[in-house]
């Protein structure tokens, strides 16, 4: 898509929703989205304010600081120039002048944190132009967390790989040749390395009431030894080399015995009915070419844990977007930390992964992941655990 199609795309969701425009503001790189969408290269210094309008109908317009001109040289539109904060003003209110509401990276109340990139001053100031701010944020993920192709096979190549890795690393904690959660966590990283993945913090692995705290952060000094009859859960995210790759993120639960015992089971089996009764609407949804809000796939999981006993132990979202960052700007499965009214689009990823935690006991969590096509088909690319395992006959 070229940048003019990306505008005439833009201007198409403007029109749609009444909107006189979308104002795009960044200061010092916080507004990262605005970057996204401009494809403003990470080399270029960016230590001043910009503002780049696109009206619902025209040409859109660039508003950069003197010693930063070029800064959206790559996108079109009539470029104005500022050196003071009184030209600023100027220009600011002549592009706003006769305009009643437009869309920003804001959101009222914070209600959706990822976001609202835009600072209240900011916001203070359009508005003194006397023009209504609403958010960007549901036509926004259409160019932020929609991927292609060939970064979807990037992300069920890195999940491919961390099903691979998982599978021998219990092996060897079966097998008692991992001494503790430290143990293990270096060894997942290891195999990152071997294999050209990378991440942006380590896995977590969490033994006993570990595996009770759901970000536990496993570290050297302290590490929980491994001994039959533990319970073991190790959350490992991580996405091949290369600028435009995808992260893979999965979660998976273990016991060191040939059985679990009955209360592990019944956990286990609540978390995966939850798993199940998510990704089931999500499928009917897609099948059925009806909307799904994220809020909708949260409460398909919540209400099924809830009726087990257990919902006030569920105590995170069922599952985040995923893209180039593993904790992406699209769509979260969330009616609990926040409502995400934003809908679930073909060509995005997401994880599905709802968990029980009994504080000093255990913690049962299983995540996989979703991709949908362009075409709205629904893949499960992280496999699916349908038993809790045993790492010893």
């Amino acid at each position: 898509m070229t940048e003019e199609e990306k505008i005439k795309r833009a201007q198409g969701y403007l029109k749609e929703r009444h909107l006189d425009g979308w104002l795009l503001y960044d200061f010092h790189r916080n507004n990262d989205l605005a970057h996204l969408f401009l494809n403003i290269p990470a080399s270029r210094i960016a230590t001043r304010r910009f503002f780049y309008w696109i009206p619902v109908q025209g040409k859109p317009i660039k508003l950069v600081h003197a010693i930063e001109a070029h800064m959206l040289d790559g996108v079109p539109g009539e470029k104005k120039i500022y050196s003071s904060w009184q030209s600023l003003e100027q220009h600011l209110g002549e592009i706003l002048q006769g305009k009643k509401r437009i869309a920003m990276e804001f959101s009222p109340k914070n209600a959706i944190p990822y976001v609202s990139k835009v600072d209240g001053g900011t916001i203070d100031l359009v508005r003194s132009f006397h023009v209504e701010v609403v958010s960007s944020a549901d036509f926004l993920l259409n160019f932020t967390s929609v991927i292609d192709e060939e970064q979807a096979k990037s992300h069920i190549r890195a999940n491919r790989a961390l099903l691979e890795i998982l599978e021998g690393t219990w092996q060897l904690v079966g097998k008692l040749q991992l001494a503790n959660e430290w143990d293990v966590q270096q060894h997942l990283l290891a195999e990152f390395k071997q294999r050209n993945l990378i991440t942006d913090s380590p896995p977590i692995v969490g033994v006993n009431a570990h595996s009770a705290d759901p970000h536990f952060e496993t570290v050297q000094k302290g590490a929980s030894p491994i001994r039959k009859g533990d319970f073991i859960l190790i959350d490992l995210w991580a996405k091949e080399k290369g600028e435009r790759a995808v992260f893979g993120d999965l979660t998976r639960v273990a016991v060191m015995a040939s059985s679990p015992t009955p209360k592990q089971q019944e956990v286990f089996q609540a978390v995966r009915n939850g798993q199940k009764a998510a990704i089931a609407l999500v499928k009917e949804r897609f099948q059925a070419k009806k909307p799904i809000q994220g809020w909708e796939v949260d409460e398909a999981a919540r209400s099924s844990i809830r009726k087990a006993g257990y919902g006030d132990y569920f105590t995170h979202r069922t599952g985040h977007n995923i893209e180039m960052h593993v904790h992406g700007s699209g769509t979260h499965m969330d009616n609990l930390e926040m409502h995400d009214v934003r809908p679930l689009l073909p060509m995005t990823c997401f994880s599905i992964e709802p968990g029980i935690y009994l504080p000093g006991e255990f913690g049962v969590r299983l995540e996989t992941d979703l991709w949908i096509t362009k075409d709205g088909k629904v893949e499960i690319t992280g496999g699916e655990e349908d038993h809790l395992r045993c790492l010893l006959s």
